[in-house]
C-alpha cells in the first residue's frame, strides 16, 4: 500500500509528466536556472527590486499553492477549496 505522501493519479500514465524532474523535462531551462543560481551567489546585485529570497520562500512560491486560485477575501472565496488558502 502506498503511503500518505505518494501522489495517485486517476491515469497512471500521468505519473512521470506530473513527478519528472525539471532536469529530465526540461534540460536546457534547468541549465538556465543552475546558471541564474551561481550567478545570484557569486555576485553581489545592487538592484533593489533583484534582491534574493530564502529557500524556503522558494519552496513555497514552487509549492501545490501555486495551483490554487483565490480571488477575494478569506472567508468569502470567489471560487470553492481555498479552506487551506485562508
Amino acid at each position: 500500500m502506498p503511503d500518505a505522501d505518494t501522489p495517485k493519479y486517476a491515469d497512471p500514465s500521468l505519473n512521470r509528466f506530473f513527478e519528472a524532474p525539471l532536469s529530465e523535462t526540461d534540460p536546457e531551462l534547468y541549465a538556465a536556472e543552475r546558471a541564474e543560481l551561481k550567478r545570484q551567489q557569486d555576485k553581489i546585485e545592487l538592484i533593489a527590486s533583484e534582491n534574493i529570497v530564502s529557500r524556503a520562500v522558494m519552496e513555497a512560491q514552487g509549492g501545490v499553492m501555486t495551483n490554487k486560485y483565490a480571488e477575494g477575501y478569506p472567508g468569502r472565496r470567489y471560487y470553492g477549496g481555498c479552506e487551506f488558502v485562508d
